[in-house]
């Protein structure tokens, strides 16, 4: 698969930064970049503990959801998945990060939606009436069924993004990315994936809308969803090709499950 990079990257010389932790857990994600021409290239490790080492594995999450998005035709942040070798804290660490490039076009600036809604929204209007009011409606809609989908428990302000183009005056919103907390991202073992129901609603971080991906649907207008093109199940394969090896069968076969579940749920409201 173009998105994985399986022979092993001698990456020992990035420098990782450690970011805020949203989800309340403990552990760490740590980012990283270089410059190479006049392009930046972004990397990032799945959860990180001092003592144990890389134990999560929210660098796959992000390819197995762009390639659902790629089935939906949303537009997202391209990640590849790279085995790579790298140093933590003087400690070398063998896993497969992400890789991506800044998507920002010639003379475009970025901000946090979060910020930008701060400094631009009228009086006491909510983030989903200011992005109407913007024209970013389908922007949002896709985020919340993605978010739905693939239950991302972390979408707070920073991470959607307005790119700003000063000289021409253009705005938009920038393609979805960062979706690493979502699917079974909290499953460490066996015994928590067994445990795991695919269709709970656990409580999420939603800047436009609320803190339930299921009540979050409701935003969405229902000849918006028509608008979708049905998922077949055998589309799933694409979804998890060359991934085997990388996460095991088992996880495979509970997010395959998890992701067919939500969407005949959401086909079924949609077709009501």
């Amino acid at each position: 698969m173009e998105d994985i990079i399986r022979e092993l990257q001698d990456l020992r010389y990035l420098n990782w930064s450690r970011t805020r932790k949203s989800s309340g857990t403990a552990g760490s994600f740590l980012k990283s970049y270089e410059e190479s021409g006049n392009r930046k290239i972004y990397y990032k490790l799945s959860d990180f503990d001092s003592v144990k080492g890389i134990v999560g594995h929210e660098c796959i999450n992000e390819i197995i959801v762009q390639r659902l998005l790629n089935i939906l035709g949303i537009e997202h942040l391209n990640y590849i998945l790279v085995h790579a070798l790298v140093n933590v804290d003087g400690k070398d660490f063998e896993t497969y990060l992400c890789k991506s490039e800044d998507f920002k076009k010639a003379g475009e600036s970025k901000i946090s939606f979060e910020d930008y809604y701060a400094m631009e929204k009228e009086g006491n209007e909510s983030p989903m009436v200011f992005c109407k009011r913007k024209g970013w409606e389908k922007n949002v809609y896709e985020m919340l069924l993605t978010d739905y989908l693939v239950l991302n428990r972390d979408r707070h302000g920073a991470n959607i993004e307005v790119l700003r183009n000063s000289k021409s005056r253009t705005e938009r919103m920038a393609p979805l990315f960062d979706h690493g907390l979502s699917l079974v991202c909290r499953c460490r073992t066996l015994k928590d994936l067994a445990a795991f129901d695919v269709m709970d609603d656990k409580k999420i971080q939603s800047f436009v809308g609320s803190d339930s991906a299921e009540n979050n649907l409701k935003l969405i207008p229902k000849e918006f969803l028509k608008s979708f093109p049905a998922i077949e199940k055998k589309e799933l394969n694409f979804v998890f090709e060359g991934l085997e090896d990388i996460i095991g069968k088992d996880y495979i076969r509970v997010i395959k499950k998890m992701i067919w579940e939500r969407w005949c749920c959401l086909d079924s409201i949609r077709n009501s």
